[in-house]
């Protein structure tokens, strides 16, 4: 319902008239997941150029795209929250899209490690404004979920996942600036309630209905945590012990579990949810990076090249899908 001081404007026209913009009113905060599942492609294709020998050249043009990218949907979301400002305000309210907003700032912390070979200044402030967004993200997520008037089980989804994730990623360049305490207070956020999280989804999977259609892509996202966690872990302690192979050897088990059921995954319908397979697979493909690097097992190697393949065919996938959508005016009209 509109205002007169928030009109939201006109998708069709009378008979001879020019036809309207597309409306920037229904905009959906979601497709910032398109930013986190391109940067993460290009951190994917930058740890295979440093470590296992690949090109350098795909995750240079991969990192300029998901930088603009971003910055085309930060100036697009703030004209939305500027003009049509109940619109933003009932996406924050909103039982599962309010878990969406963090993936502003995560965005943002992916950005900078992204830059920090060869714009460490940058990275740095990308990194600093980041993590602060992304604490008071997170604040606001959780504070939602505690002091809350309309919430149920059937609510949760593994898209309450996003604020935990950008968390955990904080240590991977937050240990070149800050105290390590700092990577550590972050990481810490990252790894409770990752867990919290999982038992209450798992709950509600194993003794509810099924998640809706447009929304089951999101099961994707329970392989995010453990797989940037790995990453941040190593990234804190610089050795594979026995955390970080329970948190290596978790992914590989999600990885798994949602590769059994890759069949009913293809019969879904495309929606922006499905970005969700994009950003937990980078995550997973750079911690089977990392883990092949420091360790004398070849299978981790095949687990990373293969990973990185899939990924490359996935963001090819869901970019088209993306601008398919776009083109049609799905993003112009409400989800």
């Amino acid at each position: 319902m509109t205002t007169p001081t928030d009109p939201a404007p006109a998708t069709h026209t009378s008979a001879g008239s020019a036809p309207a913009p597309p409306s920037l009113a229904y905009l959906p905060v979601a497709l910032f997941t398109t930013v986190m599942g391109v940067a993460g492609l290009a951190l994917a294709w930058a740890k295979a150029s440093a470590l296992a020998g690949a090109p350098a050249l795909p995750a240079l043009c991969l990192r300029g795209v998901a930088t603009a990218l971003y910055v085309v949907l930060f100036v697009l979301y703030a004209l939305k929250a500027l003009r049509y400002p109940a619109q933003v305000a009932a996406e924050r309210a909103h039982p599962v899209q309010v878990n969406f907003f963090p993936a502003i700032s995560t965005g943002m912390v992916l950005l900078s490690i992204a830059w920090l070979p060869t714009l460490p200044g940058v990275a740095h402030g990308l990194w600093s404004v980041g993590a602060a967004a992304h604490l008071v993200l997170t604040l606001h997520a959780v504070g939602s979920w505690i002091f809350h008037p309309h919430y149920s089980i059937q609510h949760a989804s593994p898209a309450w996942f996003i604020p935990a994730v950008g968390n955990v990623l904080m240590p991977i360049v937050g240990m070149q600036w800050a105290p390590p305490d700092i990577s550590w207070f972050f990481f810490s956020i990252g790894v409770v309630f990752w867990l919290v999280l999982m038992t209450i989804v798992l709950y509600r999977l194993f003794f509810h209905e099924p998640l809706p259609p447009p929304m089951r892509p999101t099961l994707a996202i329970l392989l995010a945590p453990p797989s940037a966690g790995c990453v941040a872990y190593l990234a804190l302690t610089g050795q594979v012990d026995g955390f970080a192979r329970v948190l290596y050897s978790m992914a590989l088990f999600v990885f798994l579990l949602l590769a059994s059921h890759v069949r009913q995954f293809a019969r879904l319908p495309f929606s922006t949810a499905a970005w969700g397979y994009s950003f937990p697979l980078a995550a997973f493909t750079m911690a089977s990076f990392e883990m092949a690097h420091r360790s004398a097992y070849a299978w981790y190697a095949v687990l990373a090249w293969a990973g990185l393949a899939l990924l490359t065919v996935v963001v090819t996938w869901l970019a088209w899908r993306t601008l398919r959508a776009a083109l049609h005016g799905q993003f112009s009209r409400p989800q």
